[in-house]
């Protein structure tokens, strides 16, 4: 077996290759084969950019239809095998690294495009011999009468020897006379059809201008008209046809005859519906798919006042661990069961399911009244799920999570449905699963606010949009700042300043975290150096900054690393820095875990215990860890703003404190919001504060100012 085709012009020469020899026995030319290959080239080359471009078009598939028949590529048969090859090898050779889901939908547009072009370049070709042989006719009867033998003789070659069914009648729909080819077209033998009225071939699926077209033609009123068109066979089975009627008038220009021209279309539409059904339809389901569904929606949305439209999003909770357990052909007949469930929920006039892809699935329901059907074929929906579902001898047990959007029509576009109902089945999904919710617009706001900001985040840190600021540190024994804490915040450039809860918990999911602490940690300890330079060396004492580190941060090889160059390169002594992590962090931490802090604690910068208290740890863990200051959460002084103060709280505090000294640990409060409190923390024994009764968050030149005014008075 030869090597594959290394670069996209060799795979796309391969595709040239396989198409040519597939379809060259079947086509009318002098070419050889070589140069029929040749001939094809530049057509695939556009079918492989029409599949990997950014937006479909429709064009590249109807000009390489037409390019067909422009090749003599004119029989049925070379269609059926451009379609074939096309299906079985473009998303292969010309696909690249392109998702092969989307790639094998456009690849199926494509066809329905080529077929398209191929049925129309036809048609424009045998319209051009219909236009010969009419002309051929009117000619024939318009000679002299000497030469009315041999006009006769070669008339009669061209209507009995045309590919296309030709048949004359008078005025009154009369069938005069037929060829061959109309007779065959009928499944009919001899002279069947002449004796016929022209009037007895209606058929129901006839367009509703047929026959107002055809009593202006024999009218005089027209030339001619042009239309798709059904008739009924002897045998009952339909035959489509593009037909054309002209009116044939005397010599003085009254009218005489009609004339009829028939191309038949009946295998090119069936190829078309069949096309058609699987560029709409999932493959694995046979439900309609997210083509289809859209087409449905959109129509429903556009419907007139008074109409409504209620859409039941479903997500099966834990599928992926189908997959992941049973393997992927145990998912798919896991869906199929699913799909098969969910179609027979809808039922209803103005009901439809779709499935979306993988395991999401779409009903739709519309009409006057969707307020209440809609719930109630989310019901549907929740029960047709309950009964466990048998995949190779297993009994599945299916959970789904469905978000529900209803409302009238014409006020939202699809996509913007869909994006709800995706928001408020994951709301759904997020509160235990197993349920349907109902959209709500301001949760939609929200989580469209959060999806835009982890959007930006990456693009944040290069503009600049992030500062931080920095809250005072205070010693509660003599009151003198001994450092801050940094504070990062977002200047978004649409929603201003964001705190860190809005987006700290986003860059940790995105991993964007790692870059941000990092720079975080630069810009602080930077700004401890600038202060140390303005408090004229040592001479105010150090101003100690306080760092907080996420998760994901601990975690990361290049912790220790980056902290030290940082410190190196600022000239920052390690005792100037303080590290905190959440209590929650180290809960449950092994060693390997503990290793990078702990080697920072050797190097000499603090580490402290944040949120001290909400983490349900271990007391006795304290031990083993290598933390130098506790932050005891603001849930434990939050009652001392009050008077009295709860003596179970002053004795929870003071065991804190009282244990925290005896393992030569500092203490710092959280949330210090009266002058009682700080009192009354330092009556505890507590050691640092911080709170708005000091200072709130601000500028680093306000922090200097403080330490100042401590330094000087």
């Amino acid at each position: 077996m030869s090597a594959e085709p290394d670069g996209p012009e060799d795979r796309l020469r391969r595709f040239a290759t396989i198409w040519s020899r597939a379809v060259y026995p079947v086509t009318s030319t002098a070419a050889t084969r070589p140069e029929f290959e040749e001939r094809l080239l530049p057509v695939a080359r556009r079918l492989s950019e029409a599949l990997r471009a950014r937006s479909f078009d429709a064009e590249a598939g109807r000009a390489a239809g037409a390019a067909l028949v422009e090749a003599h590529c004119t029989d049925p048969e070379a269609l059926s095998r451009t379609l074939d090859c096309v299906d079985a090898y473009l998303v292969l050779y010309c696909g690249g690294d392109g998702d092969g889901e989307t790639l094998r939908a456009r690849s199926a547009r494509l066809q329905h495009a080529m077929a398209a072009g191929f049925a129309e370049a036809l048609r424009e070709r045998t319209l051009a011999e219909q236009e010969a042989v009419a002309k051929a006719a009117l000619e024939a009867q318009g000679v002299v009468a000497q030469a009315l033998h041999a006009t006769e003789t070669r008339f009669r070659a061209v209507f009995e020897g045309a590919a296309i069914g030709i048949g004359i009648a008078d005025l009154e729909g009369n069938i005069l006379q037929v060829n061959g080819a109309l007779r065959r077209m009928f499944g009919l033998t001899g002279q069947a059809l002449p004796g016929r009225n022209v009037k007895d071939w209606t058929h129901p699926d006839d367009a509703p201008q047929t026959w107002r077209l055809y009593e202006e033609l024999v009218s005089g009123e027209r030339e001619h008209y042009h239309l798709e068109k059904a008739f009924y066979r002897p045998d009952g089975t339909v035959l489509w046809t593009n037909l054309t009627v002209s009116l044939l008038r005397d010599a003085d220009g009254a009218p005489q005859y009609q004339l009829a021209l028939m191309e038949d279309t009946t295998e090119r539409r069936l190829l078309n519906l069949r096309l058609r059904y699987e560029a709409t339809h999932d493959a694995l389901t046979g439900l309609p798919n997210r083509t289809f569904f859209f087409e449905r929606l959109e129509k429903a949305l556009a419907a007139g006042p008074g109409q409504r439209f209620g859409l039941c999003y479903l997500d099966l909770d834990g599928f992926k661990t189908v997959n992941d357990s049973l393997g992927h052909a145990a998912g798919d007949r896991l869906l199929v069961e699913v799909a098969d469930r969910l179609q027979s929920c809808a039922t209803a006039p103005g009901e439809m399911v779709a499935r979306l892809g993988g395991d999401e699935f779409v009903a739709l329901t519309t009409g006057p009244d969707t307020r209440r059907t809609v719930d109630e074929l989310a019901g549907r929906i929740m029960n047709a799920l309950l009964a466990p579902i048998s995949v190779d001898g297993r009994e599945l047990t299916v959970r789904g999570s469905i978000g529900i959007v209803e409302g009238p029509a014409g006020e939202r576009s699809a996509a913007e449905v869909l994006r709800s109902a995706d928001i408020t089945m994951y709301r759904a999904k997020a509160a235990g699963g197993n349920r349907f919710e109902l959209a709500d617009p301001e949760a939609d706001a929200r989580a469209i606010t959060r999806h835009g900001l982890t959007t930006a985040l990456p693009t944040a840190l290069d503009r600049g949009e992030f500062f931080i600021e920095y809250q005072p540190l205070v010693h509660l024994g003599d009151g003198s700042v001994r450092g801050a804490e940094a504070l990062v915040r977002w200047l978004h450039p649409q929603h201003g300043v964001l705190s860190p809860d809005r987006f700290i918990p986003l860059a940790e999911h995105t991993g964007l975290i790692v870059p941000l602490g990092r720079w975080v940690l630069e810009q602080s300890v930077r700004q401890a150096r600038e202060w140390r330079d303005a408090h004229g060396g040592d001479a105010l004492g150090p101003l100690r900054i306080n760092v907080n580190l996420s998760p994901c941060q601990l975690t990361h090889p290049g912790l220790v690393q980056d902290t030290v160059e940082i410190l190196e390169r600022t000239g920052v002594t390690p005792d100037a820095l303080c590290l905190e992590v959440t209590e929650s962090a180290l809960i449950g931490a092994d060693d390997d875990l503990l290793k990078p802090l702990r080697r920072l604690a050797e190097m000499g910068v603090d580490i402290a215990l944040d949120d001290f208290g909400t983490g349900y740890s271990n007391l006795a863990n304290l031990r083993r860890l290598p933390v130098s200051v506790l932050k005891l959460d603001r849930s434990f002084t939050q009652s001392m703003q009050q008077f009295p103060v709860d003596p179970v709280d002053l004795k929870i505090v003071e065991g804190i404190v009282s244990l925290a000294h005896s393992l030569d640990l500092a203490v710092t409060v959280e949330g210090v919001e009266t002058g009682a409190q700080a009192e009354q923390l330092r009556v505890l024994g507590c050691d640092t504060a911080q709170g708005w009764y000091y200072a709130r968050p601000g500028p680093p030149e306000r922090l200097h100012k403080l330490a100042l005014v401590d330094a000087t008075g």
